[in-house]
């Protein structure tokens, strides 16, 4: 793990603005992002819902709180936990030949491929390196 204070700054600003970023573009279009998470096909409908509701404004709270060092380490562990889940989602969705967006960035969005699993590996990368982090 990187020990590095500084590095593990740039880490915390990358994965708490990568979030802010991707909660406030969800924030603006909750539909597109419910459908977004509706084309997994792998959450019921309500859920979908809920989730694009819930979440967007999970990740802009817990990257700001990660940006300002606040609550560090449940935040670095929440994303870390995202990122996990969403690696595992769209492995899934690759492997069952389904084509789609990831839906992260509302129309900026990415296509569900193994680019995007090397971005939230590294993303996972870092977050796992703040929340593993001890004074």
């Amino acid at each position: 793990m990187i020990r590095n204070k500084h590095i593990l700054l740039a880490f915390r600003l990358i994965v708490g603005g990568v979030f802010i970023w991707a909660g406030i573009l969800k924030i603006i279009d909750p539909l597109g992002f419910a459908q977004s998470v509706a084309n997994y096909r792998i959450f019921p409908s309500a859920l979908s819902f809920f989730l694009a509701l819930v979440m967007p404004w999970m990740e802009v709270v817990c990257g700001a709180f990660l940006v300002f060092g606040i609550f560090r380490r449940a935040s670095s562990f929440l994303f870390s936990g995202l990122l996990g889940a969403f690696l595992v989602l769209v492995a899934v969705t690759i492997l069952r030949g389904i084509d789609v967006d990831c839906g992260c960035f509302g129309s900026l969005s990415l296509k569900v491929d193994y680019k995007l699993i090397l971005t939230d590996s590294v993303l996972l990368f870092f977050s796992l390196n703040v929340f593993f982090y001890r004074r």
